[in-house]
């Protein structure tokens, strides 16, 4: 197995099919499935305001939960590797997509909120600094075309 490589397969099954298929934007439904071998199915759809179902996950909300997921597994490594020891983390992440006049549209940008909480109080200086490494390190943000701020909130000593 190479390390330097990585290889990564999911499957999306439409479900939407409501009989009468395609044959006009309203007729079929956006919902799916997403499978990857060993895990349980993720059902999508798409965002409300594009006749998807609002119960269901969408392409947008799962771009931005991949960013906050890395963000947060990259700064979890960099932590340990300066000895910072975090007890607590959590992320409120938003993003803003643009519709342009064709119908096509992309991400203008994302925030990712992260609200971290260290065992050691002399250590949070150094723990809000090590917010840059994280996303120098964080693959998905690395991949978009967009950019990803962070807007730490502040450090807190917690038990938990």
């Amino acid at each position: 197995m190479s390390l330097t490589k990585h290889s990564y397969e999911i499957n999306v099954h439409w479900t939407g099919n409501r009989g009468p298929g395609t044959s006009s934007y309203k007729s079929y439904g956006r919902d799916h499935a997403i499978t990857a071998q060993g895990l349980p199915a993720l059902l999508g759809s798409a965002d409300k305001t594009f006749h998807g179902d609002r119960d269901r996950w969408n392409p947008e909300q799962l771009l931005l939960t991949a960013l906050a997921q890395c963000h947060m597994l990259s700064y979890l490594h960099v932590a340990v590797k300066h000895g910072v020891v975090i007890t607590k983390y959590e992320d409120t992440a938003t993003a803003t997509l643009v519709l342009n006049p064709d119908g096509s549209g992309q991400f203008e940008s994302a925030t990712l909120h992260p609200k971290i909480y260290v065992a050691d109080p002399a250590t949070e200086s150094l723990a809000l600094s090590l917010h840059a490494e994280a996303a120098a390190a964080c693959f998905i943000a690395r991949s978009v075309n967009f950019p990803v701020h962070h807007q730490p909130g502040l450090l807190a000593a917690t038990q938990d």
